[in-house]
């Protein structure tokens, strides 16, 4: 596969068939997490005592624009380049602009017609989303904790707000929950893309037990929120 020693182009989530572009456009996404992050947001609304679905619908494209894609073209602009070369720095600037721009509007929306308490915790996702993927301030920021905070507690905290503009120990609670499963992906995440970037099949069976659980732990959320969702809507 010419071009893509270095990348992240053998991990799981990437799909196997199509041409390579397509491939790597894929994987940019990182579209298991993206999904993972947007149910933090569903499962944090769901929490909330009335629930209004057009909001939580709206917050979880905010967070899969500003983070499933705007984050992560932030993040192959990057030294590492996880993705290799097949989108310029200008392209892959276009794209975050593209994504984070809307989902700016979307938030500014929400917190000026429902929930005010968004615009602080929208500007400190904001400042996350740039700290973290442009490893600003030394790349302080760039660590797995504040990571988990960012993207697996905030999230939630957003979804909850977006419904009451409040904040409830039923909300910090379901944070904690975010905090915690996000620090697992992230700290299963980074020894198994170093694994899928190696040559030959000697870490293979490492590999494959932390694949197992970063499948396991996007699953986790993912039935969270669709259980919590049913509930809802049912019960």
């Amino acid at each position: 596969m010419g071009g893509d020693e270095g990348t992240r182009v053998n991990e799981w989530f990437v799909p196997k068939a199509g041409g390579r572009r397509f491939r790597l456009l894929v994987g940019l996404s990182f579209y298991p997490y993206s999904l993972m992050n947007a149910s933090y947001v569903l499962i944090g609304s769901l929490l909330a005592p009335s629930i209004h679905y057009d909001r939580m619908a709206g917050m979880a494209v905010v967070y899969l624009l500003s983070v499933g894609v705007a984050a992560h073209a932030l993040d192959a602009m990057g030294p590492n380049k996880p993705w290799g070369e097949f989108l310029s720095r200008r392209q892959l600037g276009w794209l975050a602009a593209g994504a984070l721009v809307p989902a700016l509007a979307i938030g500014l929306y929400y917190a000026i017609e429902a929930a005010p308490l968004l615009i602080p915790l929208g500007l400190v996702e904001l400042f996350f989303l740039l700290a973290y993927n442009l490893e600003l301030l030394g790349g302080r920021f760039h660590t797995d904790l504040w990571f988990a905070v960012s993207w697996g507690f905030l999230p939630v905290l957003a979804g909850f707000v977006v419904q009451t503009d409040s904040l409830s120990l039923a909300s910090v609670a379901g944070g904690f929950f975010g905090l915690f499963t996000a620090f697992v992906e992230i700290s299963a995440s980074r020894p198994y893309k170093s694994l899928k970037r190696q040559p030959g099949n000697a870490t293979a069976p490492v590999a494959d037990r932390l694949e197992s659980i970063l499948k396991g732990i996007v699953a986790t959320v993912l039935t969270t929120a669709l259980l919590l969702l049913i509930h809802a809507v049912l019960g």
